[in-house]
């Protein structure tokens, strides 16, 4: 099982992601994209979901038209591991094409 990030390791994960936030309530970290329209949203989230299965590590995520909400936490763990630092980086490097 994956272990919670230590103090440091989540100190130095949260200053390489500018785009997310940490979620209230949670030790859960969010971010919210928006796409040109609902097409390029969904094709977004096939990639990632694609990826999620690879890593077996899945998002939570809402989708609205163009906008996709994304919340991620390992459950298992209880909070923020190195699979949701893995699959962040994943979602900020295809995110920006």
């Amino acid at each position: 099982m994956a272990r919670i990030l230590g103090k440091e390791t989540r100190s130095a994960a949260m200053k390489e992601f500018d785009a997310w936030s940490q979620t209230p309530g949670r030790d859960a970290i969010s971010r919210k994209i928006e796409f040109r329209d609902f097409s390029e949203a969904f094709g977004f989230m096939s990639r990632v979901a694609l990826y999620a299965e690879k890593i077996d590590h899945h998002p939570e995520w809402k989708n609205v038209y163009r906008t996709v909400d994304i919340t991620l936490s390992t459950h298992d763990a209880g909070g923020l591991t190195e699979l949701d630092v893995k699959l962040a980086r994943f979602i900020d490097s295809i995110a920006a094409q």
